[in-house]
């Protein structure tokens, strides 16, 4: 297998296997930013405790692609926390540069990717709290299902493989990596609305039915929007609620 090539602005750390990304790369951002600076990226072939949101498993073998950004932005905990969303679009942006004609990507809040109509990707943003409002880092992990997908996933699952693409983990890290900068730049420059309107431009969802169930309770309504800061605005008869976290699903998923 070739090395990645990926732009100067990342170190890239590479590993067989480990417990999780994430995990590895949160011991390595508390040694500090000389050590471990802005733009360090753990990639592992294999992970044996994967986790995505609200501490579910993320089945890892080998196959697919398993990485996490080490991030340390100048910015309060709410801003900082837009990355995700950079994040979405960069890997959206990924997978439409490497798929051929026909297929269909889309971003799904909060924080999936849809390959045809079947979750591909899932983001976790994790972060350091620190004595004042800017984290001291963030760890933006992404587990991507190139090889091999799981068959009996609480969301309908697909891999790139299984849909007929070529395309390997290099191919993906690297696409995602180029286009992760671009984004953050243009974040960077432009503010988050830029991304908050990319993102609803190649979002699933927008205007349609949907249930969100929280830890409490489930919620039905349209999907009308996401906010300034990310969050959901659900439209209930005339009525908004805007929703910070939760799970969504569309029609019979």
């Amino acid at each position: 297998m070739r090395e990645p090539k990926l732009p100067s602005v990342y170190k890239l750390i590479a590993l067989n296997t480990v417990d999780s990304t994430n995990a590895e790369a949160k011991r390595l951002a508390v040694r500090g930013e000389d050590e471990t600076a802005d733009g360090t990226i753990v990639w592992a072939k294999e992970q044996t405790a994967g986790r995505g949101r609200r501490g579910r498993t993320w089945s890892s073998p080998k196959g697919n692609l398993y990485c996490s950004l080490i991030l340390r932005p100048d910015a309060p905990a709410s801003v900082a926390a837009q990355l995700s969303f950079v994040a979405g679009l960069a890997i959206h942006d990924a997978l439409c540069l490497l798929s051929e004609p026909g297929h269909e990507v889309l971003v799904k809040w909060p924080n999936d990717i849809l390959v045809n109509g079947k979750k591909v990707a899932g983001i976790l943003l994790e972060a350091e709290q620190s004595s004042g409002d800017v984290p001291a880092w963030l760890i933006l992990g992404l587990g991507l299902n190139v090889g091999v997908h799981p068959e009996d996933a609480e969301f309908p699952a697909t891999s790139l493989r299984f849909e007929g693409w070529p395309s390997t983990e290099i191919d993906v890290l690297e696409a995602y990596c180029r286009y992760f900068l671009s984004w953050t730049s243009r974040w960077l420059d432009k503010g988050f609305e830029q991304v908050r309107k990319n993102w609803l431009w190649r979002c699933k969802g927008q205007g349609e039915h949907m249930e969100v169930r929280l830890a409490g309770e489930t919620l039905t309504g349209v999907f009308a929007d996401i906010d300034d800061n990310g969050a959901l605005v659900l439209d209930q008869d005339g009525h908004q609620r805007i929703i910070s976290a939760g799970d969504v699903y569309f029609g019979g998923s």
